[in-house]
C-alpha cells in the first residue's frame, strides 16, 4: 500500500513517515512485544497521504497565506486564522486512492472493529517537543463513515490555534509539520480502567521512582484532568530486584468515567459510582505489571536516544479480557533532558489566610491579581502575570497558560493537562481546588505555594517568599555525614535531592498521624469501643476489609516513601514517640491512654513497646517495618529507640521486635538507640553492648540534664542545650560510645539553630548530624571550613577505630572526605 503502514512494520526512525507517536507505537510492538509489553494493533496513515490530500485540494497557496501573517499574541486573530485553516480542510474530500486504502486496512483489524484514532505530527513525541495534546484523537470509532470522517478532522487539527501556538514557541515552521494518523484497536477501558504513567516523579523529578495513575473508563479523563486520578508509586530499584514496592497508594475522587452508550451509540462521561470512588481503580498486581513495562520502555528508549529517556505512557485495562496494554509511550520533555539535580529552592518566609488548597504542580511560588475565566472563549482579556483561576484547562487553554504567573484548577490530579503544561512552562499551578473560583476573589492579588509538599495553598495578598539556587558540585567534601530530619514522606523526592548522606531522624509519629490517623489499639481490640467510635474508625479505614491491614498498609507506605527516596543511602527510623495525650487525640485513642500528671516523663517510648497495655500497636509497627524491608526490598531502613530509660528496657524492646521478624544484624538491621535521657550517656557502656549506635536528642536531653520543662514560660530562658552541663554530657557520650566501637550521632534541633554547637560537636568528633532541611547545606559548608582548619581534610587519619557493630550500621567517621556527589535517584 502507498499510503498505509501497519504499526509492525515501523521503527522508533520513521518519523518522517508516520509521525512521532506512530513510531513509537511501532517500536515497542517490535522490540517490546517480545519483552511481553502489549501494544494494540493497527496501522498508520503517512504524513504523505496528509500531503497527498491537501495538494489534491490545492489548499497550499490558501493555507499559506492564512498562516503568513499569523501572529500568537492577537489570540482574537489567531483564532479565527486557526477556525478558517481547519475549515479549509474539512471542506475537501479524501481522495479515493487514499480513503480505498484506509477502509481496506480497517478491515483487515476485524469486521466492524471499533478503533481509536489519533493524530501523529512528525514534529511529535520528540525528546525537546512533546507536543502532547496538540493535536485531535477520536475514540471508540466503528464503521467506516466514522473512520474517514475522524481521520479528516486529525488531518484538520494540526491547525488548531493552540498547534500553531506551540510550532511557533518551538521554533517549527508550519510548513515543515505534517500529520500522520494512527488507527489502533480498542481497549474496552470503557469496563475497567486506564491511565498515565510516568517513569519519574512528575513534580521533582526524581527517577527511582514510576508514577502509575489510574480511573475508571477511557483514560481521556485522566489525560485531560478531568478528574483526580488513583495514583500508585512503584519503587525501581527494588522492583529490579524481584520485590513489590507499591510504596505509595493515594485514591483519587474519579469524579466521572467516560464509558460507552450502547444505546446511544456514543461515548457518554457518566458520574462515577460512590462505591467505585472509595476504592483503587488499580490493583497492586497490575501496577507492578504497568512499572516493569515502564522500565522496559524507559531502558529501550535511553538505548535507542544514547541518553536517559524518562518516558510519558498511557496504558488501558480491557475490562472484557482483563488485558493490560500500552496504547501511547513518548519520551518526557520536563525533566528528562536534566543530567543533575536543580537545586532551586523556594522558601515561603511568611504565611497568610489560605483560601483554598489542592494538590501541588512543581516547587515554586508564583503571585499575581487573580483572573477568574470560566470558558477558553474570554482569554482574550487575561493580562501576563496573572494568576488563572478555572474550572479545568484543555490544549485550548495554552496560549493563555503560557502567559499566566500561576495556575489555579478546581478539578484535575497530577497527569492532568493543567498539570503537563505548568510543569513544562515552569510556572507554579494548584490543581484539584475546589470552590477555587468561588472562593478566590476575582482580581485580587494571591500568593500560589506549592514549594511545601504534596499540598498547594493559594493565600490571600502578597506572602513573603525566596528563592536560593544552589551549585550542588561545587559543594565541598566533608569527613562528617550531614543527614536530615524528615517527618513528611509528601517531601521525601524533593528533599532527596539535595545534598545529603541520608536521613538521621524519620519520625514514625509524623507517618502515624498524617497517613495512618487511627490508634493502632482501636484496630486489635475493635470490639471493645463505642459504637460512635467504632463508625469514626469504620469511616477512616472505609476501603480496607480488614483493619488491620489498613493499618499496617498505611504505615508501610508512609515509611516506605522516605526509603525509597533515600536509596540505597540509610534511613533511621524512630518508633512512635506520642505521649499518653497526645495517643489520646488519634481516632480511638482516649479509651487507651491513661490520664498522666506529666506526659513528658510518663509512659512513652521504649516503655511502652513491650508493655501488655501496647504490646500489640507495637508489633503493628513492627509489621510495617517487615513488611518495607522485606516484600519491598528497602533494606537501607534502620531502627532507632526513642526515650529508652535503661538497658534491661532496651533489651525488651529488641526481644519483642526480633520476634516480629526485626531481628539485629540479620540482612543489614541496625538498631540505634536516642541518647536524650542522662542515663544514656552514664551507661552508655552497657546500652553499646545492645545497640549499635546513639543519636542524641538534644532538647530532651538538655530537658533531663538542666531539670528544665522548655514549655514552661517563666524557666524557658534556662532552656540552652549550649549550657555546659549538656556540652559535657555530650562529650562523655561520644568517648564512651566511640570506645566500645559505636556511632554517636545527633538529630535534635540544636545543631540546626546553633551553628556554634554543629561545630563543637564536630570538634569533638561525632559521627553525624542530622539537620533540618533548610540546614543542611549551610552546615555543610561551615563544617567543611571547620574541619579544614582542624586538621580533618583531605589525608588525615581516622578520629578513632571503625565499629565492629551489625551490618548496615552507619559507619563513624571516615578516614577520607565524604564526596558532594551524593547519590541522587539511583543506586551509585
Amino acid at each position: 500500500m502507498r499510503w498505509v503502514r501497519n504499526f509492525a512494520d515501523l521503527t522508533i526512525h520513521d518519523v518522517a513517515v508516520a509521525g512521532g507517536k506512530n513510531a513509537s507505537l511501532g517500536q515497542m510492538i517490535r522490540e517490546l512485544g517480545p519483552l511481553g509489553v502489549a501494544v494494540p494493533d493497527g496501522y498508520a496513515i503517512t504524513a504523505d497521504a496528509y500531503r497527498h490530500y491537501l495538494d489534491r485540494a490545492g489548499l497550499a497557496a490558501p493555507m499559506a497565506e492564512l498562516l503568513a501573517g499569523v501572529r500568537k499574541e492577537d489570540v482574537a486573530d489567531l483564532t479565527a486564522r486557526a477556525a478558517r485553516l481547519r475549515e479549509l480542510i474539512l471542506g475537501a474530500p479524501l481522495p479515493p486512492d487514499l480513503s480505498g486504502e484506509i477502509v481496506e486496512a480497517y478491515r483487515r483489524l476485524g469486521d466492524g472493529v471499533f478503533v481509536a484514532v489519533r493524530s501523529s505530527a512528525t514534529a511529535e513525541d520528540l525528546p525537546g517537543a512533546s507536543f502532547a495534546g496538540q493535536q485531535e484523537s477520536f475514540l471508540q470509532i466503528h464503521g467506516e463513515a466514522q473512520l474517514l470522517d475522524a481521520v479528516r478532522r486529525c488531518f484538520a487539527s494540526l491547525f488548531t490555534a493552540r498547534a500553531i501556538s506551540y510550532r511557533i514557541d518551538m521554533g517549527f515552521a508550519h510548513d515543515g509539520v505534517a500529520l500522520s494518523v494512527g488507527v489502533q484497536r480498542m481497549v474496552r477501558s470503557d469496563l475497567a480502567s486506564a491511565g498515565v504513567i510516568f517513569t519519574l516523579d512528575p513534580e521533582t523529578g526524581f527517577r527511582d521512582v514510576v508514577l502509575v495513575t489510574s480511573a475508571w473508563g477511557l483514560g481521556e479523563n485522566v489525560v485531560q484532568g478531568r478528574v483526580r486520578p488513583d495514583e500508585l508509586i512503584v519503587h525501581k530499584p527494588t522492583l529490579r530486584t524481584g520485590h513489590r514496592p507499591v510504596v505509595w497508594k493515594r485514591i483519587g475522587s474519579k469524579e466521572q468515567r467516560l464509558v460507552w452508550d450502547a444505546a446511544a451509540s456514543r461515548l457518554s462521561n457518566q458520574r462515577t459510582p460512590a462505591a467505585a470512588r472509595r476504592r483503587l481503580s488499580l490493583s497492586d498486581d497490575d501496577a507492578l505489571t504497568l512499572a516493569r513495562w515502564a522500565i522496559a520502555i524507559e531502558d529501550h528508549y535511553s538505548q535507542v536516544h544514547g541518553a536517559p529517556t524518562p518516558m510519558d505512557i498511557e496504558w488501558a485495562k480491557d475490562g472484557i479480557t482483563g488485558e493490560l496494554f500500552v496504547v501511547q509511550a513518548r519520551p518526557e520533555t520536563v525533566h528528562g533532558g536534566r543530567r543533575s539535580p536543580v537545586l532551586r529552592l523556594h522558601t515561603l518566609r511568611g504565611t497568610g489566610e489560605v483560601l483554598v488548597e489542592g494538590v501541588a504542580i512543581g516547587e515554586a511560588i508564583g503571585e499575581g491579581p487573580a483572573r477568574i475565566i470560566a470558558d477558553p472563549r474570554a482569554i482574550a482579556g487575561f493580562r501576563t502575570g496573572e494568576v488563572l483561576i478555572t474550572e479545568t484547562t484543555d490544549p485550548d487553554w495554552e496560549p493563555v497558560m503560557k502567559r499566566a504567573g500561576a495556575i489555579v484548577t478546581e478539578r484535575g490530579g497530577r497527569t492532568s493537562h493543567a498539570a503537563i503544561v505548568a510543569r513544562e512552562m515552569g510556572i507554579p499551578a494548584v490543581v484539584g481546588a475546589v470552590d477555587a473560583m468561588v472562593r478566590i476573589p476575582d482580581g485580587e492579588t494571591v500568593t500560589v505555594s506549592c514549594a511545601h509538599g504534596e499540598t498547594g495553598r493559594v493565600y490571600r495578598g502578597h506572602v513573603d517568599h525566596d528563592v536560593e539556587e544552589i551549585d550542588a558540585s561545587a559543594l565541598p567534601p566533608v569527613r562528617t555525614k550531614i543527614l536530615m530530619n524528615l517527618a513528611q514522606p509528601d517531601l521525601a523526592f524533593k528533599l532527596a535531592q539535595q545534598p545529603g548522606h541520608g536521613v538521621g531522624l524519620a519520625r514514625m509519629e509524623f507517618v502515624f498521624a498524617g497517613w495512618v490517623g487511627v490508634h493502632p489499639l482501636a484496630l486489635t481490640r475493635y470490639e471493645q469501643l463505642a459504637p460512635d467510635v467504632r463508625r469514626q474508625v469504620d469511616e477512616v479505614t472505609a476501603g480496607y476489609a480488614d483493619r488491620i491491614e489498613f493499618f499496617v498498609d498505611r504505615l508501610a507506605q508512609g515509611i516506605a516513601v522516605l526509603a525509597a527516596a533515600f536509596w540505597p543511602r540509610p534511613v533511621i527510623l524512630r518508633f512512635s514517640d506520642f505521649k499518653t495525650n497526645e495517643y489520646a487525640h488519634l481516632v480511638g485513642g482516649a479509651g487507651f491512654e491513661p490520664p498522666e500528671e506529666n506526659p513528658m516523663l510518663g509512659w512513652r517510648g521504649a516503655s511502652r513497646y513491650y508493655h501488655p497495655g501496647f504490646r500489640d500497636g507495637f508489633l503493628l509497627e513492627c509489621a510495617a517495618v517487615h513488611r518495607v524491608r522485606t516484600d519491598m526490598g528497602l533494606t537501607n531502613l534502620q531502627l532507632m529507640v526513642p526515650f529508652c530509660r535503661t538497658p534491661d528496657e532496651g533489651a525488651r524492646v529488641l526481644e519483642v521486635a526480633a520476634g516480629a521478624g526485626l531481628r539485629r544484624g540479620e540482612h543489614g538491621l541496625g538498631w540505634y538507640v536516642m541518647a536524650e535521657i542522662p542515663a544514656n550517656v552514664l551507661l552508655a557502656d552497657r546500652f553499646a553492648e545492645l545497640f549499635d549506635g546513639f543519636s542524641i536528642g538534644s532538647n530532651d536531653l538538655t530537658q533531663l540534664v538542666l531539670g528544665v520543662d522548655r514549655d514552661s514560660e517563666r524557666v524557658a530562658p534556662l532552656f540552652d542545650e549550649r549550657n555546659e552541663a549538656v556540652k559535657r554530657a555530650c562529650v562523655m557520650l561520644l568517648e564512651t560510645a566511640h570506645r566500645a566501637g559505636r556511632t554517636v550521632g545527633i538529630c535534635g534541633q540544636a545543631p540546626s539553630d546553633y551553628p556554634d554547637f554543629a561545630e563543637f560537636l564536630v570538634e569533638h568528633g561525632i559521627d553525624s548530624l542530622s539537620l533540618s532541611p533548610d540546614a543542611v547545606v549551610p552546615t555543610w559548608r561551615r563544617i567543611a571550613a571547620l574541619e579544614a582548619r582542624i586538621g580533618l581534610g583531605v589525608g588525615s587519619g581516622a578520629r578513632h577505630e571503625p565499629p565492629r557493630g551489625q551490618p548496615g550500621a552507619l559507619a563513624p567517621a571516615r578516614t577520607e572526605p565524604v564526596s558532594s556527589s551524593w547519590p541522587v535517584g539511583g543506586t551509585p
